[in-house]
C-alpha cells in the first residue's frame, strides 16, 4: 500500500493538476484523473530519487523574492532592449561558470531560475569539470555574470539544500 501512496501530496498534486488541465470535474475527467495520479506513484519509486535535506525555510524564501524581483528587473531590461531605438550593437554571447554545489536538487532549482529568468538561458552542464554553459542576451562583463550566478544564486541554493 506504501508504495501505491509513496508521493500523497505529489499524487494530489497531480491529480487537481490534471483537473485545472481540463477545465472539467465531471466523472470520467475525475476518474482519469484518480486513475493518472495514483499510477504515477510507482513509477516515481523506481526513479530511486537521492536523498536531500532541505534546510532553512527562510533561507527558499528570501531567494524567492530574490528570483522574483530579478525575474521583473530582467523583464523591463529585455523589453527595452526589444523596444529600444538605440542602435547601440548588443552583444550576445556565453559564458562558461565554475560551479561549488553538486546537489541535484541545487543544480535544478538553478536550472530552473535561470531559464525562468529573461534574457539567460541554461545551455549546458558538464559534470566532469562542474560548470555550467549561460547564454545571456546583452553580455557586457563575463565575470560580473560568474559572480551573479555564485553569490546571487548558488550560495543560496547550497545554503538550503545541504
Amino acid at each position: 500500500m506504501t508504495r501505491w501512496f509513496a508521493f500523497p501530496l505529489l499524487t494530489a498534486a497531480f491529480f487537481l493538476a490534471w483537473l485545472l488541465a481540463n477545465e472539467s470535474v465531471t466523472p470520467g475527467t475525475i476518474l482519469l484523473g484518480a486513475a493518472l495520479a495514483i499510477g504515477i506513484a510507482p513509477v516515481l519509486t523506481t526513479l530511486n530519487v537521492p536523498k536531500t535535506v532541505f534546510r532553512r525555510p527562510l533561507a527558499a524564501l528570501k531567494l524567492s523574492l530574490v528570483v522574483l524581483v530579478e525575474i521583473v528587473r530582467s523583464n523591463n531590461a529585455v523589453a527595452r532592449i526589444i523596444l529600444s531605438s538605440d542602435k547601440r550593437p548588443r552583444r550576445s554571447g556565453f559564458v562558461r561558470i565554475p560551479l561549488s554545489t553538486r546537489n541535484p536538487y541545487s543544480l535544478t532549482a538553478l536550472a530552473c531560475i535561470i531559464t525562468a529568468t529573461p534574457g539567460t538561458l541554461w545551455v549546458e552542464y558538464d559534470s566532469a569539470d562542474n560548470t555550467m554553459l549561460l547564454h545571456v542576451l546583452d553580455l557586457i562583463d563575463e565575470e560580473e555574470w560568474v559572480r551573479i550566478i555564485k553569490e546571487r544564486y548558488e550560495s543560496r541554493l547550497m545554503e538550503i539544500f545541504t
